[in-house]
């Protein structure tokens, strides 16, 4: 796993979160806020501390309804180990991303609703892309399901964060069966993953109080931008709003994704 530093991380990744936000949706009209001026700033490093209390209380208050408890055990440890917690900011795990995951493998994705799945299996070219017979789904409890098996002695949740570091390098060099899994697969999965839950709107599940979108200064899904369109090369300093954000500052789920069991 190449070493990054957050700042590098935020700085390759930082638009990730306007691409998630789907077209065509659009928030109601009494969801408009003025102009920029009058608008609360976004929140400066340093400041997470005071939105950790309401992190904290969501993480623990999760229901997974894809993750068994020991598949949640990995996931939440590796999550916390791919985008760590710094002095200012949240770690993947304290943004919600483990949820983020669960609902998507719960759903339609975790599925396979728009994967081929009529073979042949063969061994692709890295051109091919995704060439193996699992949903994304069957791809996470297989694979999660022969790693605790091999480390049922000392599971990855109990490991120290070095030897969290280096099981999370070696998956990501490959060349590990997973139960029919290669563990680079797992792993690019798992971090793209993680990516998505950590800056996408969090009407699907991750980004808890759109503290990744106050780290990197993003605006989020404003209903117009119209006042600013001529304008460039300039700082918008609002604090974000989500696709679901009603006029009371409330985020509602998206409907189509499992919020909870069946």
């Amino acid at each position: 796993m190449t070493h990054l530093s957050r700042r590098s991380l935020m700085k390759a990744t930082g638009a990730f979160g306007a691409t998630m936000l789907p077209t065509g949706l659009a928030l109601e009209a009494d969801m408009c806020r003025g102009d920029t001026a009058k608008a609360a700033p976004a929140p400066s490093p340093g400041s997470f501390s005071k939105y950790r209390a309401d992190v904290t209380r969501v993480t623990e208050l999760t229901a997974y309804i894809f993750f068994n408890s020991e598949e949640a055990a990995f996931v939440e440890a590796a999550v916390a180990r791919l985008i760590p917690a710094d002095q200012d900011w949240p770690s993947a795990l304290e943004a919600c991303v483990p949820n983020y995951m669960d609902k998507q493998l719960a759903g339609a994705w975790g599925a396979g609703e728009r994967l081929y799945r009529s073979g042949p299996w063969h061994p692709g070219a890295a051109s091919q892309g995704y060439q193996l017979p699992y949903t994304p789904a069957e791809l996470f409890r297989t694979a999660l399901a022969a790693i605790n098996k091999k480390l049922e002695r000392t599971p990855f949740a109990k490991m120290s964060v070095e030897e969290q570091d280096n099981y999370l390098k070696k998956l990501e060099a490959g060349g590990e069966d997973l139960g029919g899994v290669p563990s680079e697969v797992l792993f690019d999965h798992l971090w793209e993953l993680t990516l998505e839950g950590f800056f996408s709107d969090p009407v699907y599940g991750g980004n808890c109080n759109m503290v990744s979108w106050r780290m990197i200064g993003f605006p989020g899904a404003y209903a117009s931008y119209y006042d600013l369109i001529d304008q460039h090369g300039i700082k918008i300093d609002r604090a974000p709003m989500s696709l679901g954000e009603d006029a009371h500052g409330h985020v509602h789920p998206n409907p189509g994704i499992p919020a909870s069991s069946p």
